[in-house]
């Protein structure tokens, strides 16, 4: 049985991750809690259940750490689980809340006779409770997202088959701050930057002239090369760790030329050998926004 679980922090787009994986065919459960995840899948499997999704977040109390044994308990038995980590920016979160004004679930489990959390307290309260499982499958940080963005994101995890290393290249703005998905950061701000050439400013790192200006450039071929010889040496230390899914996170000032180049290189370096996955932050929301 194929089983994705979407989990992560509240407000951070899980209800947009689990209706796209129920368009697509999954049976979807949300807000189980953990305890019952196992015996769940079970009887789902026996009703001949081929694609199951389940949403699993902090509503289910101190269960929820108990979810990396459950995964390895699932996967021992055959089924082919992956796990997707859902996470925002406080400042994000907080903005949602107040554009849908909705309660966030941590303010509801508190006794009568205690003081509620504010919404703040809430999302820090979560994120020590989910902290125990961000690392257990593949991470998203919604925060500067698109929802038709994430539905695709959603779609290419989901749809990768079963492998032991998922390389995730991502390029992204360091004018939007850094992705919270990211494991690896690598700052590519230090070289020439082809923005400052007006016929190349209003193209991308996918564009050829683009492409030839920075693969001229000696100190772009040592950057990739350096980056691709530290993925290259620390990776089997990352695959002995039991991880599913490594985010490499490159980035530049607008996150349109150099860091999109890069991570375009990387992923071609590493493609024959590992299974890799490619995302660009800045220019998602670039072409959502033309």
């Amino acid at each position: 049985m194929r089983v994705v679980l979407v989990t992560g922090i509240s407000g951070s787009g899980k209800s947009i991750a689990i209706n796209v994986l129920e368009d697509d065919g999954f049976f979807c459960i949300d807000n189980l809690p953990a305890k019952f995840l196992h015996e769940v899948i079970a009887s789902l499997e026996e009703q001949g259940y081929g694609r199951v999704a389940v949403s699993i977040d902090a509503r289910g109390g101190e269960s929820v750490g108990d979810l990396r044994q459950i995964i390895g308990g699932l996967a021992s038995h055959g089924h082919d689980v992956k796990v997707l980590f859902l996470n925002a920016r406080t400042d994000t979160l907080v903005q949602r809340y107040s554009e849908t004004r909705r309660r966030h679930p941590m303010t509801m489990q508190v006794r009568p006779d205690e003081p509620a959390p504010t919404l703040l307290e809430s999302i820090e309260n979560e994120r020590e409770l989910m902290s125990a499982i961000e690392d257990v499958g593949v991470s998203i940080d919604t925060s500067d997202l698109h929802p038709n963005v994430l539905r695709q994101w959603v779609r290419d995890v989901v749809g990768l088959e079963r492998a032991s290393m998922v390389l995730l290249f991502e390029s992204f703005a360091f004018k939007y701050g850094v992705p919270l998905d990211a494991d690896l950061v690598f700052d590519v701000r230090c070289l020439p930057n082809p923005y400052y050439t007006p016929q190349l400013r209003p193209l991308s790192g996918l564009d050829e002239p683009v492409a030839q200006f920075l693969r001229e450039v000696p100190s772009v071929r040592r950057m990739i090369d350096h980056i691709g010889h530290f993925l290259t040496t620390w990776l089997p230390s990352y695959v002995q760790e039991n991880r599913s899914y490594l985010t490499v996170a490159i980035g530049c000032t607008g996150g349109q030329h150099r860091s999109v180049y890069v991570v375009e290189q990387l992923a071609q370096r590493f493609r024959p050998a590992e299974r890799v996955l490619v995302r660009h932050r800045a220019l998602a929301a670039r072409q959502l926004a033309a």
